[in-house]
């Protein structure tokens, strides 16, 4: 048994990346390497000298390893004060060692748990040893630095070189210990959040005997969620250059896709705003598809036989607002069309994949980002911060229109070219601001209109921006039509077919002017705003 007043450093870790050279480090500055299980196995076997926790507990591991580390003797080395002369008496008289290091780390529970894993396999993978030495060592960093990230084992073992034996006042160590504390609850927060999300899955797929709720047929959102976020980048400003921005999230977490990129400049705040917008709409599509985003709102979008001819579609419903804009496909990019999307200026070219050549020609621009996008793998809450709190809602889900549960209200019902045309226009109508209407033809937008207050200014300006005729096209609304203006503003334009919610009172009225106008109509009976 090493000397007890001599220093001491605990480890249990998961993740083993680099521990062995820090293990070698630390011996060669005179701690003793106290360890259990897989850990201890490990360094012994890279031929590093372990103390097992046996001998300071004085008993071997309980109820099939459920107890190992768990122990007042352990404890009480992690959380005695060093400056209190009564803890380190105690100490003393307990003759326990003097652990001044600890580096434990825990699996990420979602890499070895899944929402449809049984209970009892959720209930063995509870690590409850390692987040309590974390813990107790986190709260007692005047005395003991914890590591939990690999990364950090360079600058702990430089610091301890610089520092005094046993100085535990010392300014650079005192100040990285409270850093890595930092991280060590941050650690543990995002561990216990993982629990607490497979909980929720596996509660809300139970069967409850709680009472119906009044909207029993919407999804309940949980009582309380848990946010446990890492920063993922900083992000080269916010919404103006006077803001600052950066991306957080939880890379375990199958809710977010993957972003990869390829080429370009930093993302700014509203970059990833846009690109969000453009994947969402993007990601609507089975065909061939491509729009091209500005301000989150599609200045064209396009479904067709080819990716290149989905892009030249895009582009032809608005080429003056495409400039700088961000443009999302859905299939790889060739070297065709990345010769076409390199004549313009787009900030943003986000696709599942580039083909070699088609990749060397677009990083000719040394500024345009090249974003490969992977898409997530669950739904997400969508989440909004106001100043009277965090606004939660579940996703509006992916539009899947069956013909047979569309209700047609006017006398003449849409031929299958105006329905196919109605059902794309729905699609991207769901994705623009409201009061938003969307006009369509040939599987391609030729006029959209977003964000105005009243629903006849959104017809108007959707026709005023038309690049060709809308006359013979289709058009969406998210919502319904208050009164017949709009209408009567679409007959004038020569519009064929339109697709709206219904449920307005005014409903015979504005069936009524289609009818008179011969227009065909089908109402959908759900909205989609979007604020």
């Amino acid at each position: 048994m090493p000397e007890k007043n001599q220093p001491f450093a605990l480890f249990s870790v998961s993740d083993k990346t680099g521990i062995l050279a820090f293990a070698k480090q630390l011996i060669s500055l005179g701690f003793t390497i106290i360890s259990t299980g897989g850990t201890a196995q490990h360094l012994r076997d890279g031929g590093v000298d372990v103390l097992p926790v046996s001998d300071i507990t004085g008993i071997e591991e309980l109820f099939d390893g459920r107890v190992k580390t768990l122990h007042p003797y352990i404890h009480g080395a992690l959380l005695a004060d060093r400056s209190n002369p009564g803890h380190r008496k105690q100490l003393e008289q307990l003759d326990l060692p003097d652990i001044q290091l600890v580096v434990v780390n825990l699996y990420p529970f979602t890499s070895v748990i899944s929402n449809d894993s049984p209970w009892d396999q959720a209930i063995e993978n509870i690590d409850i040893g390692g987040p309590a030495m974390i813990r107790a060592a986190a709260k007692n960093h005047h005395s003991i630095t914890v590591v939990t990230d690999p990364g950090d084992f360079s600058r702990v073992y430089e610091t301890l070189t610089a520092t005094s034996p046993g100085a535990t006042d010392d300014t650079g160590l005192l100040s990285l210990r409270r850093e890595l504390a930092l991280k060590a609850f941050q650690h543990t927060a995002d561990y216990d959040a993982a629990i607490v999300r497979f909980f929720e899955a596996k509660q809300s797929a139970a069967p409850s005997n709680k009472p119906a709720a009044k909207n029993a047929e919407l999804p309940q959102l949980p009582p309380q969620f848990d946010l446990t976020l890492m920063q993922d980048q900083q992000l080269r400003y916010g919404e103006n250059p006077h803001q600052h921005a950066a991306l957080y999230k939880n890379h375990a977490d199958p809710a977010f896709g993957g972003m990869e990129q390829l080429h370009g400049k930093e993302l700014s705040y509203n970059n990833i705003v846009d690109l969000d917008a453009a994947l969402e709409l993007i990601w609507e599509f089975e065909r061939p598809a491509a729009t091209i985003i500005k301000h989150t709102n599609p200045a064209g979008c396009s479904h067709a036989d080819s990716l290149e001819n989905a892009y030249i579609w895009a582009l032809q419903a608005d080429p003056i607002s495409a400039f700088g804009g961000i443009v999302a496909l859905n299939r790889t990019v060739n070297s065709a069309l990345a010769h076409r999307m390199n004549e313009h200026f787009f900030e943003i070219i986000a696709a599942p994949d580039f083909e070699p050549d088609a990749l060397e020609i677009l990083q000719q621009k040394a500024n345009i980002r090249l974003i490969r996008w992977k898409h997530p793998t669950q739904p997400r809450l969508a989440l909004r911060a106001t100043s009277l709190g965090i606004l939660a809602q579940t996703p509006d889900p992916r539009i899947t229109l069956a013909t047979h549960g569309l209700q047609i209200p006017t006398r003449r019902g849409p031929t299958d070219t105006e329905l196919e045309d109605l059902q794309f226009a729905w699609k991207v109508c769901k994705h623009v601001k409201s009061n938003a209407i969307v006009l369509a033809n040939k599987g391609r937008t030729i006029g959209v209109g977003a964000g105005q207050m009243s629903r006849v200014d959104s017809v108007e300006l959707a026709i005023k921006k038309c690049a060709s005729s809308p006359a013979g096209s289709v058009m969406a609304s998210d919502a319904f039509f208050p009164f017949r203006d709009g209408i009567d503003a679409a007959a004038r334009a020569g519009i064929r077919a339109i697709i709206q919610p219904g449920g307005s009172k005014r409903d015979p009225e504005v069936i009524a002017a289609c009818d008179a106008q011969n227009i065909a109509m089908i109402f959908t009976g759900r909205r989609h705003f979007r604020h």
